[in-house]
């Protein structure tokens, strides 16, 4: 097929052409040549089923895109999915950092109180040199609760949020439950 192609290329050039004066009708006359290779050229691309071919190739070509476009549908769908799930899981540990907290201030005042309740005992007994002892008792046993409340804050936190989130999220979350436990502690 490709002889055939290249013979009737060859046969049908302007290089056979004399020019101006030759018959229209003649292979002498270079509009004629090409014309009639322009026809074979048209003749020969559409017995050869080009425009077929190229059609299949569009439609596969327009298939495919649209399968490209429908999975990236199909994963912007499952990442809104996830991010939505994520943000309750963040509400979730949110709210459960509160109970937490929470809690530990109502040991912190339960034993605060106990401790209110020794030192007025003391007191009674050693009024005079218990004093200062007294003060410095109330405030070590503050601070050590406080340090106990956001220890067990912490840890609580710490393994709900490894569960349940990844490395950056679980980082950017202790973060924040840390600071906001020393900013409603102090």
């Amino acid at each position: 097929m490709k002889r055939l192609m290249v013979a009737l290329l060859l046969t049908a050039t302007p290089a056979f052409a004399e020019g101006e004066g030759a018959p229209f009708f003649s292979l002498h006359n270079a509009e004629f040549v090409v014309t009639v290779a322009f026809v074979v050229f048209v003749g020969l691309v559409i017995y050869l089923g080009v425009p077929r071919l190229m059609g299949r190739m569009l439609d596969t070509r327009a298939t495919l895109i649209r399968n490209e476009l429908e999975e990236a549908r199909l994963l912007r769908e499952e990442a809104k999915a996830l991010l939505a799930s994520y943000d309750k899981k963040m509400k979730d540990v949110a709210e459960q950092s509160a109970r937490i907290i929470a809690g530990a201030k109502e040991e912190a005042q339960a034993a605060a109180t106990q401790a209110q309740v020794d030192l007025q005992a003391s007191i009674a007994r050693r009024l005079a040199a218990a004093g200062d002892q007294i003060d410095q008792a109330v405030k070590t046993a503050e601070r050590a609760i406080r340090d106990q409340a956001i220890t067990v804050s912490i840890a609580v936190a710490g393994e709900v949020l490894a569960r349940q989130m990844t490395a950056a999220g679980a980082k950017a979350s202790i973060d924040a439950a840390i600071a906001e436990v020393a900013a409603k502690l102090h």
